[in-house]
C-alpha cells in the first residue's frame, strides 16, 4: 500500500471503501487545505472566536459599547431602538472599517440593560430592519408578535459545576450514553410554554432518578414559529427567550452536569429560516450573504435556505456558533441536525442509499463535508470529551470514524433505520411472523467501526401524523383500558411489546440509547404545537405527568422498567470491543458486540449475551414453554430483570428468586456451553447475569 491508503485507516477497516478511497483522500486533503488557509497555521478553535468580536459587547474597561457586524453590500448600518426613540440617529451609526465589516463605539450610557433594537441596513436602492447577526437574545413582543434584539447585560452566572473542576462527573471509559431527549417548552403539563427554570425544577429530577447520563436539549437556539420544534432557526448564538434568560439556562445546564450527566443541544446548522426581519435571509440586501445564491438558495422540502460552506465568512459563522454553546454555555457537545440534507446536493430527497456506490455518486457536497469535519474538530479542541452525534440516514460511510483516520469526525451517529423497522414491523407483519433473529440482526446490523446511538421512536415518531409505539400498539384502549384491573388483550399485549422492543434495542447498542421525553412511560397522543389548525392550543404540546405518578396507571410500570432497565444497562453495558474468546461465537458480522446462543424461529425465541448479561427473549405471542432450553455459557445465573414482573405491569408468572444453573453436555462443553432450562412465559423477555 501507499502511504496515502497506510493514512486512510477507514480503507484499511473496510476494503469495500477502496474505489472510492482518491474521494476519502480529496475529502481529507480539502479540509486539512481549508484549515490552513483560515488559520494561517493557527489553532483552529482559536480563530473560531466571531462571537467575541462581532455583536454586541460592553468594553467595561473602557466605558464604552462596541457593535460589530458584518455587512459587504450595506452603504449604512445604524442602531435603532429604545436608546433613541427608534429613529435614524447619526449618533448610533455604524463606520465601514474593511473587509465588510461595520463597527460603531458608543459611550457607556448610550445603551441600556433589557432595551430593545434593530440595525436599519441601508444598501444600494433598499434598506430594511435587521436583528444582528451575532445576537444572543431575541425577545418577542406579546401584542405585537414582532421580534426585537434586547440588550442583555445581567450579572456573569456563577458556575457551581462548571469543567473541569467537575472532573468526577466525567462518564467512566468505554460507558454506554443512555440520552433523554427533551424540549423545555412542552415539559410542563400546564398548556403553555415551559421554562428553563421550571424545567430544572420538576423534570430534571425525573431524568436523573431514570438513570440517564445525558440530557440532550431541543430547540434551543432562537426560532421565530414555535411550531417548528426549533429546526428553523432565526438567531444562532441566542438561546431562546420563550423560555427564560441566559442565566436560567446556565443554571439548569449547571443543575444537570452537578447531577452526573452530560448535556448536549440540537444544532440546526442544516438550514436557516426564510424570514429576514428576524433571521439572515437578504441581511445586507443580497439572497446570497450567508447562503448559495439561484437554484440552491432554498430547500425544495424545508422551505428555508441553505447555507453556503465554500465561503470563508460563512465557515467563520457557523465554527464560531459550534465553539459559542460550548464556550458560553457549557454545553458539552450536539446533535447535529439534518446531516444527510447537508452533505448531498439532492439533500437525500429520492436517493435510495442502497450500496457504496449511491454514498458516492458525484452528488456529495464538498464543502458541507469540509465545514462538519471542521466543526468536529473545533468542538473536540475546545472540549475533548465533547459529544457529536450525526442525525444522518443515508449511511455514508466515515462519518462517525476520526478525522485523522480519513473520517469526518462525528462520535457518533443516529441508527435511524431502527424506529423505521419497528414502526413497519407494527404496522405491517402479524406477531405469528414476527422473526426473533431476524430482530435482532435489525438491531445489529451496523457498522463496526463506528458507533451509533439507537432508539425505538424519538420526537419524530410522537408528531401529529405519525404515532409512538405505544399508540400503534394500543390504540383507543389507551383510554379505557390503561387502569390496574381494566385491562384489555390490546392493552397487556402493547404493554408487553412496549418493554420489549425498548429492551432489544437498549440491550444492543454500540455506543448509546435514547428516549424522547415521555415515551418512556408511553406517554399518551401525539404532539401538536399550536398553529391556526387547533386553534393555538397547547393542549398537545405538554406532558401529563400526572399519568406517569398515578399508581393506579400502567405508565407508572412502564416508567418504573425504563427505570430499572437504564440502571442495569448503565452498569454493565461497557463499549469496549468483544475479547478473542467472545469472538469465536459470533455468527454474523452484524453482530460484533452481541453474542447469539440461541435462535428458534419456530418457537421466536432468541438468546444473547453482553459481557455477563444474557438476554433471553419469547416473542411468541401465543405459546409460553416450560423447561425451554437453550445453549448457552456455562454457570451459575440469577435474574437481574424480567419484563413479565408484576411490578412492570406484567402477569409474575416466574419465580425470580429461583437461580438458574447450566447443565453439562459432552457434545458442547468443549466450547464452553451446557444447557440452561427456563420457563419463558409469552412475550416476554428475561435478563439474567452469569456469575461464574
Amino acid at each position: 500500500m501507499t502511504k496515502t491508503q497506510n493514512h486512510l485507516t477507514i480503507v484499511e477497516r473496510d476494503p469495500y471503501l477502496q474505489p472510492y478511497e482518491s474521494a476519502l483522500q480529496g475529502r481529507a486533503d480539502y479540509a486539512r487545505y481549508k484549515e490552513a488557509e483560515l488559520t494561517g497555521g493557527a489553532k483552529l478553535a482559536d480563530w473560531a472566536s466571531g462571537y467575541l468580536y462581532f455583536g454586541l459587547h460592553h468594553d467595561r474597561k473602557n466605558k464604552q459599547w462596541i457593535m460589530r457586524e458584518w455587512a459587504p453590500n450595506a452603504t449604512a448600518i445604524y442602531i435603532k431602538g429604545d436608546m433613541n426613540g427608534w429613529q435614524k440617529d447619526e449618533a448610533y451609526r455604524l463606520q465601514p472599517i474593511g473587509n465588510g465589516v461595520w463597527e460603531a463605539k458608543l459611550p457607556e450610557d448610550a445603551i441600556q440593560h433589557e432595551q430593545l433594537y434593530k440595525l436599519l441596513v441601508e444598501w444600494q436602492g433598499g434598506y430594511g430592519e435587521r436583528i444582528p447577526s451575532y445576537v444572543r437574545r431575541v425577545v418577542q413582543d406579546e401584542q405585537t408578535k414582532i421580534f426585537s434584539a434586547q440588550v442583555w447585560d445581567e450579572p456573569e452566572y456563577e458556575w457551581k459545576n462548571r469543567k473541569p473542576k467537575a472532573k468526577s462527573q466525567k462518564p467512566k471509559a468505554g460507558e454506554a450514553l443512555f440520552i433523554y431527549e427533551c424540549h423545555i417548552g412542552m415539559s410542563s403539563e400546564q398548556e403553555k410554554v415551559n421554562s428553563y427554570e421550571e424545567f430544572r425544577r420538576d423534570v430534571l429530577p425525573r431524568i436523573a432518578k431514570l438513570g440517564y447520563n445525558c440530557v440532550q436539549i431541543m430547540a434551543i437556539q432562537e426560532h421565530p414559529y414555535y411550531g417548528s420544534f426549533g429546526y428553523h432557526v432565526s438567531n444562532f448564538f441566542a438561546a431562546s427567550s420563550r423560555f427564560g434568560t441566559p442565566n436560567e439556562l446556565k443554571a439548569l445546564i449547571d443543575d444537570i452536569h452537578g447531577r452526573g450527566m452530560k448535556v448536549i443541544m440540537d444544532l440546526v446548522h442544516s438550514h436557516a429560516v426564510k424570514n429576514e426581519l428576524e433571521g439572515l435571509g437578504n441581511f445586507d440586501g443580497t439572497p446570497y450573504q450567508y447562503f448559495h445564491d439561484g437554484a440552491r438558495r432554498e430547500h425544495p422540502a424545508w422551505d428555508s435556505l441553505c447555507f453556503n460552506y465554500g465561503k470563508n465568512e460563512v465557515l467563520h459563522f457557523l465554527l464560531s456558533n459550534c465553539k459559542f454553546w460550548i464556550d458560553e454555555y457549557d454545553f458539552d457537545g450536539f446533535r447535529f441536525d439534518g446531516v444527510t440534507s447537508m452533505i448531498y446536493r439532492s439533500h437525500g430527497l429520492g436517493e435510495d442509499f442502497n450500496g457504496y456506490p449511491s454514498y458516492f455518486n458525484g452528488n456529495e457536497d464538498g464543502d458541507a463535508l469540509m465545514y462538519l469535519t471542521l466543526a468536529n474538530k473545533v468542538i473536540h479542541e475546545v472540549k475533548p470529551d465533547a459529544i457529536t452525534i450525526a442525525e444522518e440516514m443515508s449511511g455514508m460511510p466515515g462519518l462517525a470514524a476520526p478525522i485523522e483516520d480519513g473520517g469526518v469526525g462525528f462520535d457518533y451517529r443516529l441508527a435511524m433505520g431502527i424506529p423505521d423497522f419497528w414502526i413497519k414491523y407494527i404496522k405491517e407483519v402479524k406477531d405469528e411472523d414476527w422473526k426473533a433473529g431476524h430482530i435482532l440482526f435489525e438491531m445489529t446490523n451496523r457498522r463496526e467501526d463506528e458507533k451509533t446511538i439507537s432508539y425505538a421512536e424519538s420526537h419524530d415518531q410522537a408528531l401529529v401524523g405519525d404515532k409512538t409505539i405505544i399508540f400503534r400498539l394500543v390504540d383507543s384502549d389507551m383510554y379505557w383500558h390503561f387502569e390496574h384491573g381494566h385491562s384489555t388483550y390490546m392493552a397487556d399485549r402493547g404493554i408487553a411489546l412496549h418493554k420489549m422492543i425498548r429492551l432489544v434495542t437498549a440491550s444492543t447498542i454500540n455506543g448509546g440509547y435514547l428516549t424522547f421525553m415521555g415515551n418512556e412511560f408511553g406517554h399518551p397522543e401525539w404532539i401538536d404545537f399550536p398553529r391556526e389548525g387547533n386553534g393555538w392550543s397547547y393542549k398537545y404540546a405538554r406532558r401529563q405527568w400526572s399519568l406517569v405518578d398515578n399508581p393506579n396507571y400502567f405508565f407508572a410500570d412502564l416508567n418504573r422498567f425504563d427505570e430499572a432497565m437504564v440502571h442495569l444497562l448503565k452498569e454493565h453495558l461497557l463499549m469496549q470491543k468483544p475479547t478473542a474468546e467472545e469472538k469465536k461465537y459470533h455468527v454474523s458480522k452484524h453482530l460484533p458486540w452481541v453474542m447469539k446462543w440461541w435462535d428458534n424461529e419456530g418457537d421466536q425465541v432468541v438468546a444473547y449475551s453482553r459481557g455477563n448479561l444474557l438476554f433471553i427473549f419469547n416473542w411468541n405471542g401465543q405459546k409460553s414453554f416450560s423447561d425451554y432450553g437453550m445453549l448457552v455459557p456455562e454457570g451459575k445465573y440469577k435474574v437481574v430483570l424480567n419484563t413479565d414482573a408484576k411490578e412492570f405491569a406484567g402477569f409474575g408468572l416466574s419465580d425470580d428468586s429461583v437461580e438458574h444453573f447450566t447443565q453439562h453436555d459432552e457434545l458442547y462443553a468443549k466450547d464452553g456451553k451446557g444447557w440452561l432450562k427456563m420457563y419463558l412465559p409469552a412475550r416476554s423477555a428475561v435478563v439474567l447475569k452469569r456469575e461464574n
